[in-house]
Parts: C-alpha cells; sequence; structure tokens
C-alpha cells in the first residue's frame, strides 16, 4: 500500500498474511531500492516512512482496519500484487468496509483467469470504484522500447508512410529468455508461457505496433486506440490449431548451468502439462493490416534470449534488369533487452558494383532513467492512468486468447519438447 506524504514523500505500508519483523520488513525495502537504483539518501528518508502489517486483506474486519490506520487527506493506493482468485477476494473484502474518498486500487496482471473471470472481476470493481480509480498493472507498457515505438511510428515520415499491409509482410513479437523455471512454479506451473506473456504483455505491445494514430497522447485517447486494435485481432484463419503451437523444455544446458527438464523442477505438477514455450499467430482485421500475420512467441531456457519486436517488410516490387542478385527485404528490429534498433537495408557496390548486400543501420537507445516498474509506479501515485490497462483491454486479451486456451485444454493442439539450451523444437521456425 502507498500513501503520498504532502512533501512528494510516500509513506509504504506493506501487508501480507505471514508475520514479517520490523527489522526484516526495512530490509526488504532498503534492498529493492537499492537494488532499483535510488540514492542512499532517498534510501534513508522511505526507510523512515514504511511499516509492515500481518493482514488477511481477504478478511473485510482487517482490510477495514488497515485502512483505518492511516492519516486522512492524501490519496492512498492499495496495490493488489495477489494471484487473480486472491486479488478479487481481496475487492469482495473492500466492497463491505468504508473506504478513504480518494482511494484507488492497482491490480497486477493477470487480470482474472480467463474472459468470465475477468468480466466479473471487472463488474465488481466497478461497484465499488469508478474506473478512472483502478490501475491495472502490466509493466510491459513502461518498458523504454515499447514506448519507443509510439515515437518511431509517429515521429518519422520514413515510417509512418509504410505502416500497413502494402508495405508490411509480417510481424513478430518474441520475448524468449534463457531463465528457466527459477523457483516460479507456484505461479508459472498454473499459468504457463501464453497467459504469463502473450495473453497480456505481448498483445498489448502488438496493439502499439498496430493502432491508428492518435491526435494526442492521453490516458483517454491512446487507451481507446489500443481497444480498438486488441477489437480488431483475431485468431489466423480462426483456427486455433493452425495459429498456434506449444511446447516444454527437456533437460539441457546453458552456459555453464545444467538445466533439468521441466517436469524435475520442484513444485511442478507434470500432469498439468504446462508449457515452457507459446506460440500463436494472429491478424488485425480492418484496412491497414489485414492479411499480414502477427506472431507473438515466448519461451523459457531458449539459447540467446530474443526479446524484440520486428517488422519484415516486403520485397520491392521491381528490380531493375543488370543487377546480378536480388535484394533482402529490409527489415526493422526494435530490441527489448538491451533497448536497440536496427534497420536492416539493401545496397550495392560494397562488394561488386552491381550486387545487393546488407546494411544495418544500428543504434542502441540510452538506459532510461526509469525503470519500467518505476514508470508505472510513477504514474500511478500522480493518478496518471496513460499506462494503466483499462478494464476493455483486458477483456479484449483474453477473448482473443480463449479459443486457444480451450484447444489446449481439449488437446487438441499437441505438446511438443525441446532441449533446455536450444532455440525451440525441432521444425519450428
Amino acid at each position: 500500500m502507498l500513501r503520498r506524504r504532502p512533501e512528494l514523500e510516500i509513506e509504504l505500508v506493506g501487508a501480507a498474511g505471514r508475520t514479517i519483523p520490523e527489522d526484516d520488513w526495512r530490509a526488504i525495502v532498503r534492498d529493492g531500492l537499492s537494488e532499483g537504483g535510488a540514492p542512499e539518501e532517498v534510501v534513508a528518508r522511505q526507510l523512515e516512512h514504511t511499516r509492515y502489517a500481518s493482514v488477511d486483506v481477504t478478511d473485510p474486519a482487517a482490510l477495514g482496519d488497515l485502512l483505518a490506520s492511516l492519516p486522512a487527506g492524501d490519496p492512498v493506493v492499495l496495490y493488489l500484487a495477489l494471484p487473480p482468485a486472491i486479488s478479487e477476494r481481496a475487492t469482495e473484502a473492500l466492497a463491505q468496509v468504508e473506504r478513504p474518498e480518494d482511494l484507488r486500487v492497482a491490480i497486477e496482471k493477470p487480470f482474472g483467469a480467463d474472459l468470465a473471470s475477468a468480466q466479473r472481476f471487472n463488474a465488481l470493481l466497478a461497484q465499488i470504484l469508478p474506473e478512472e480509480r483502478v490501475f491495472r498493472v502490466d509493466h510491459f507498457l513502461g518498458i523504454a522500447t515499447v514506448l519507443n515505438i509510439l515515437g518511431l511510428r509517429f515521429g518519422n515520415r520514413v515510417l509512418s508512410r509504410v505502416w500497413n499491409a502494402v508495405d508490411v509482410e509480417r510481424i513478430e513479437v518474441v520475448y524468449d529468455e534463457e531463465l528457466a523455471l527459477e523457483g516460479r512454479a507456484g505461479y508459472y506451473d498454473k499459468a504457463g508461457a501464453l497467459e504469463d506473456m502473450l495473453q497480456s504483455h505481448l498483445l498489448l505491445v502488438a496493439a502499439l505496433l498496430t493502432m491508428e494514430e492518435p491526435a494526442r497522447i492521453d490516458s483517454v485517447e491512446l487507451r481507446d486506440l489500443l481497444t480498438h486494435a486488441l477489437r480488431a485481432i483475431h485468431l489466423w484463419e480462426d483456427d486455433p490449431s493452425v495459429a498456434s503451437r506449444r511446447a516444454r523444455y527437456t533437460a539441457g544446458r546453458i552456459g555453464d548451468r545444467e538445466i533439468p527438464a521441466y517436469v524435475d523442477e520442484p513444485g511442478v505438477d507434470p500432469s498439468r502439462g504446462t508449457e515452457t514455450l507459446a506460440e500463436v499467430i494472429v491478424e488485425v482485421r480492418n484496412g491497414r493490416w489485414k492479411g499480414v500475420p502477427i506472431v507473438l512467441r515466448s519461451g523459457k531456457a531458449i539459447a540467446g534470449g530474443r526479446r524484440e519486436a520486428r517488422i519484415d517488410f516486403r520485397p520491392v516490387a521491381h528490380v531493375p534488369e543488370g543487377f546480378g542478385n536480388e535484394p533482402v527485404p529490409d527489415r526493422l528490429v526494435l530490441g527489448m533487452h538491451p533497448e536497440t534498433i536496427t534497420l536492416t537495408m539493401a545496397c550495392s557496390g560494397s562488394e561488386a558494383a552491381l550486387d545487393f548486400s546488407t546494411v544495418d543501420l544500428y543504434a542502441q537507445l540510452s538506459s532510461s532513467e526509469m525503470r519500467p516498474y518505476g514508470e508505472i509506479l510513477g504514474r500511478l501515485i500522480d493518478g496518471d492512468l496513460l499506462l494503466a490497462v483499462r478494464g476493455d483491454m483486458a477483456e479484449e486479451c483474453w477473448r482473443i486468447m480463449s479459443a486457444v486456451l480451450e484447444a489446449w485444454d481439449a488437446g487438441e493442439v499437441p505438446l511438443e519438447d525441446y532441449v533446455a539450451g536450444s532455440s525451440g523444437p525441432q521444425g519450428w521456425a
């Protein structure tokens, strides 16, 4: 829970069901702020304004007492970093207690466990708070490269004129990681790669890449246009068996680390059939984008850890006779980690006068002073909804992936294997 103080400091109250000694809590806060790059004087000042309370936030009486313990006057943010079902129960408890007049509620993704639960959760939230005081948090919207999509698309004539199905052949949004499970079985084995990454993060990146041009960048227009793009997104050929693939890593090696098979990781239930690599192809069915496949992919224990949005342009309409070969089509790659921009273009004369080769126009972006969660939290504290996921956006993301999840549950899409430290299953591009 965050509380803004008059001198622009934050009163930070940690709350959970377990007991944490005060010194241990302060160590957690100190380590978190220090790892985030906060200056020592900021860390010291914040430690003067933090405390911990052992509270069951699903218990109306306990939650009410916690809210009543806060001094009145400034905005209060109740930040629910909890599994979807627990967040919903905490919200049900919140509906039964007296709430601060200026209360904001922040909810970590995933927002619900499927479309029906997301709709139910949104309806519950709407009963107790107006939408402008609900912040659904997806930290991908705070990544500098993701936000830079807006600047690249709408600040450059050379790109804005070719951002359509006439000139773009294919889009890929990929977030592969070399990391394996890393002790996250409690959450990950119930979610898997699709729910963890594609259903939220990568769909929002796809919407940023394909949305129409806003007249202004504000929380109303940006989120309206993102929702507009999401509403137009459908599975490729409307067939999850054609549009989706899934796989799970077996034992392998990444660098100097031996990685056990996913099913042998501590806390994993092999009978769940949880995927660690998911790929879904969608398209935006409107006049600008219809017919362009958009590949969303994310996996764990993948060699190289490719994390990027890639736009493949179509070949030129005509190559004059006399060249010795065909040019490679242009490609724009926006790297998410590290944050880079690479435009690959054809040129001639570097090897032979009339032979095509390629050249990369490359830039590494300066590291943002604000980390993704810092960007999100700063706007949350200021009451700025620009990077908050709106309720209808969350529902559209579940709508898009619902048929895939149903097909996977029914066993209509096989669960393939790949060796940890490889690029994925044999035969996958």
